[in-house]
């Protein structure tokens, strides 16, 4: 092999011996300056967006004397295309005195008392940008050496696409990132605190998802269908150490039973007809994060075991696959059914049950927590209205809220908010009286029907306050203070609700005495 050959293998060893441009471009100038005079080593490109000149790595010794590019020179106006009508292919000496597009390059490239050796670099064709060897002093270069290192100018190029397209790459999940960390923001935000209910309804929930956040443990959500249990899972992984990570969340009803184990746990290529390349899985996805796995109750046989295997091992074994392949996330679980009826009946395995059930959250249904219907309402008037164009939310009727309050709401809060967005379009004007609910009849209508009389709505703040109090005090057998308690019912400091019982004229406090004294 010749001297050149030789050098050409070298370089090209060097250059391609790292996926870091700039460890590469160190080990190349490392041999370079054995074999031509070579102080400072710059690998550049013609960026045409910025209409500049801009460095992508460069290499010197530490004691390096001549002056070192800067990252992004602007050209002067018309350089670029004079560049291309060059058509530069050959490597060759920089002339400034003689070469117009040197000349005007040479106040800011300080070429007084240096010599530069430029490489163009082309790839099918197109140039790309280029190799400058600088050597102080002039005159460094000599015809050989300018022949020689034109037997690097293919290398080069590679690593320059190379690192063109690694830098591509890298704003692209810049990007993504950017664009992940606006999504979770913008849909869940401030997650735990902007749940409508976190102080009042849902405070005892909102309790447990602080305890069990920064944990990692398995959670399970209990309660009807339409109470918020994914609204709940979402708390509980944006106040958790995850936030950063995935949230995947998965509909286990809505998946066919055929494609579930698929979905879930993935498949390798030629597991089942139509797998025609390896697919990861929802869990694999959920990689760092958290999944949500809604109607857990729906999961057959056969995924209830592979969702065992997962919470036991914190791994996951792909549909046709012969490796097991290790996890790191966290497991909600959610369900409006009975798992403990459905173990009975042999439905639900009982030791799936008793992983995921280590800290189980039951999700209130809405007609448990009526004083959270009048903020819901509000929330809902909001986020229709402006889906709708709307630039003000239409007010409500006086007593239209108190007429939601005395309704059961066997939809939870899902039926809310089918009921406002009926209700804003049917809107003619004027405030909204919530007069439909239920599909087809009024609260009034609904308890004509049952053979009851329509109650009459209090006229005043304080009649409605008053009812709602006693209401509390006999859930609390007339209890006010501790656990269990009117005040903790209602949300009050005990000596606030002893002082609203006076203001209000509701003696329960002195039955409460007459019963401990035996009257």
């Amino acid at each position: 092999m010749s001297s050149s050959d030789e050098f050409i293998k070298e370089i090209t060893l060097r250059i391609c011996s790292s996926l870091d441009i700039n460890e590469s471009m160190s080990s190349a100038f490392d041999y370079l300056r054995h074999q031509v005079p070579v102080d400072l080593l710059t690998l550049f490109i013609l960026d045409e967006r910025l209409g500049a000149v801009r460095r992508i790595a460069n290499a010197f010794e530490n004691s390096c004397h001549v002056t070192v590019p800067e990252e992004i020179l602007p050209l002067p106006e018309g350089l670029l295309e004079k560049v291309a009508a060059r058509n530069f292919s050959a490597p060759f000496i920089v002339d400034p005195e003689h070469d117009e597009i040197f000349r005007a390059l040479a106040p800011v490239m300080n070429y007084k008392g240096i010599t530069d050796l430029m490489v163009p670099l082309r790839i099918r064709g197109e140039l790309l940008g280029g190799l400058v060897l600088r050597a102080g002093g002039e005159g460094r270069y000599t015809a050989e050496q300018v022949e020689l290192i034109g037997g690097i100018a293919k290398p080069f190029a590679i690593a320059l696409a190379n690192a063109l397209a690694h830098e591509e790459v890298l704003r692209f999940q810049a990007v993504l990132l950017d664009d992940k960390r606006f999504l979770n923001r913008e849909l869940y935000g401030s997650a735990a605190e902007d749940i409508i209910g976190a102080n009042t309804g849902l405070r005892n929930v909102m309790e447990m998802v602080r305890q069990v956040a920064p944990l990692n443990n398995t959670v399970l959500l209990l309660g009807e269908t339409g109470t918020g249990k994914e609204l709940i899972a979402n708390a509980i992984h944006f106040s958790s150490p995850r936030k950063q990570g995935p949230f995947i969340k998965v509909n286990c009803g809505a998946l066919p039973d055929s494609l579930i184990d698929s979905e879930l746990f993935g498949h390798e290529r030629g597991a089942f007809t139509g797998a025609l390349a390896e697919s990861r899985g929802r869990f694999e996805r959920a990689d760092g994060g958290t999944i949500f796995l809604d109607e857990i109750g729906e999961l057959p046989p056969s995924a209830q075991v592979r969702l065992l295997r997962v919470l036991q091992n914190h791994e996951v074994e792909r549909v046709g696959g012969k490796r097991a392949i290790p996890v790191n996330i966290r497991v909600i679980a959610a369900t409006h059914r009975n798992l403990q009826s459905m173990m009975t009946e042999g439905t639900f395995r009982e030791d799936l049950w008793y992983r995921l059930s280590g800290f189980p959250i039951i999700v209130p249904p809405v007609r448990q927590r009526k004083e959270d219907i009048p903020a819901l309402t509000r929330h809902f008037l909001a986020v229709k209205s402006r889906e709708f164009g709307m630039s003000i939310p239409p007010s409500v009727a006086p007593g239209a809220l108190l007429r939601l309050m005395e309704y059961d709401w066997p939809g939870n809060v899902r039926e809310l908010e089918n009921l406002v967005e009926r209700e804003l379009i049917r809107h003619q004007g004027g405030p909204l009286a919530f007069d439909l609910i239920g599909p087809n009849q009024t609260g009034e209508a609904k308890t004509v029907a049952a053979g009851n009389a329509a109650p009459s709505p209090p006229s005043t703040l304080d009649q409605a306050m008053s009812a709602h109090i006693i209401e509390a005090m006999k859930a609390a057998n007339g209890k006010i203070h501790g656990p269990g308690g009117a005040a903790e019912l209602l949300g009050m400091n005990p000596n606030t609700l002893r002082w609203r019982l006076d203001k209000l004229g509701i003696s329960y406090r002195r039955r409460e005495r007459g019963r401990s004294t035996g009257k």
